[in-house]
């Protein structure tokens, strides 16, 4: 197979398989969520997450994870090895994609732990590790378009990715305090109308 074709089919699995880990926890979050409803809500809304996540994990995920490295380790036994191989981008690169795996592998533990009913995690720790997975592909599509140039550009693209990090921890940290607010606002409004203040005597 021409090296172009195994480098397109490369992509294309690369571009599903971070499409099944940004999805994935996205029914994580809700999942989990769902526990704070009231029956029977929160056993449809499980039931039916459940039934989300297994066809996404097995269907598209890790389908997705495992045609990307065949690809990808195809493409270096046919390229030649002094292109690539020993270049410092492509071993930080490997490295990269060695923690999405375990990001990965994670994820699976996750996965398997909501399909036995078992919430071990908040909303909110797992709105943090779904940005996991966007700072290892604004790492890995960095080193890839940076690559040797200069190291200068290679500098302040790691300065980046951790301003880029932080930045979203911070955005997940905003976004907390406005649902919190919301929810008691919520619940302030839901107990004024289950506790109308009874007329006074004057009204009546």
């Amino acid at each position: 197979m021409s090296f172009f074709y195994l480098k397109a089919l490369h992509i294309i699995f690369v571009v599903t398989w971070f499409a099944g880990l940004f999805y994935i926890v996205r029914l994580f979050i809700y999942h989990t969520e769902a526990e704070e409803k009231e029956e029977p809500e929160k056993s449809i809304l499980q039931k039916q997450y459940k039934l989300m996540e297994k066809r996404l994990w097995y269907g598209i995920t890790w389908p997705s994870m495992i045609l990307t490295l065949i690809f990808g380790w195809w493409i270096i036994f046919v390229m030649p090895i002094e292109l690539y191989l020993f270049k410092a981008f492509f071993i930080l690169k490997l490295c990269f994609v060695g923690g999405l795996i375990l990001y990965h592998v994670e994820c699976h533990v996750m996965f398997k732990q909501l399909q036995r009913d078992y919430v071990k995690h908040s909303s909110f720790k797992l709105r943090l590790w779904n940005e996991v997975a966007t700072v290892f592909l604004v790492a890995i599509v960095f080193v890839i378009v940076l690559q040797d140039r200069n190291n200068s550009g290679f500098v302040w693209g790691i300065l980046g990715l951790i301003i880029f990090s932080l930045t979203l921890v911070m955005a997940i940290k905003i976004y907390k305090k406005s649902r919190e607010k919301y929810d008691t606002e919520k619940k302030v409004v839901e107990t004024k109308k289950d506790n109308p203040t009874p007329l006074s005597k004057e009204q009546d």
